[in-house]
This record gives C-alpha cells, structure tokens and sequence, in this order.
C-alpha cells in the first residue's frame, strides 16, 4: 500500500531522481526551474512514448508549486495524457515528493504540458497514438 494517501496521482511514473544541493536556490530549497525541467523531461519521455517520435514541448500552462522541495527529497513525475490533437497532446503532469527522512509523501508541483509530434524535418506531424499508452 502507497502512502500517498488520496493524492497518490492514477497517472504513470515517467520519472524518479533525487534533489541535490546543487540544485538549489538562495533560499535553500530546491529551484524552481529545475523542478520544471524535470517535469519537462518527463512530459518529453510520455510524449515520445505516445507518439512513437520525437515531440518538443510547445508550451506549459497552469503550473502551480503547492509545497518546497528540499535537498535529499525523491521526486516522483507522473503524466497522463489528457487532450489528443492532429500533432500535439497536452500532458497533466504531477510531481510528488518523498521527503527524505520521514518518507511522507504529497504533491508539490502540478502543470500542464503541450507536446508537438515532429517529423525528421523538425516539423509538426500528425501522430498515431500508441493505443495501449493513453
């Protein structure tokens, strides 16, 4: 049983690391733009999955940083597609901490993703989703 308790996401685990001093901001939590990036790097790695291809992110939209992250906290990215267009998929992407020493573990960042199918070309592409991945 997960201790995630009524925020454990239905989504899929697309990414796990761990935040470390280097990633930190004046204050001494863990940056704000790293934790974006991972997210992004996790939206990337559903979305190529989804598309069988290469996807860029096209925009971010609705990001909401609910708690801190601290150095040593284990980030866990979920994602779930929840829009299909001709070329793109927009992605609910969750990121759940696990604080280091007392394992507890909630939500800290939600967003949005949009993903663009591309072609070899680099450009937008109509994709054909994988069916048992959405």
């Amino acid at each position: 049983m997960n201790n995630y308790g009524k925020n454990m996401p239905s989504k899929e685990l697309t990414l796990r690391t761990q935040a470390m001093p280097a990633d930190t901001n004046p204050a001494g939590d863990i940056f704000g733009g790293w934790v974006m990036s991972q997210m992004d790097i996790a939206a990337g790695i559903r979305g190529s999955e989804l598309t069988l291809g290469r996807v860029v992110t096209a925009g971010v939209g609705k990001l909401n940083f609910e708690r801190p992250i601290r150095v040593g906290d284990t980030i866990c990215v979920y994602t779930e597609a929840e829009r299909i267009g001709r070329s793109s998929i927009t992605l609910h992407v969750d990121c759940m901490v696990k604080r280091q020493f007392s394992g507890q573990r909630e939500r800290a960042v939600v967003a949005e993703f949009t993903m663009v199918a591309l072609d070899e070309h680099g450009k937008p592409r109509a994709h054909s989703l994988r069916e048992d991945q959405t």
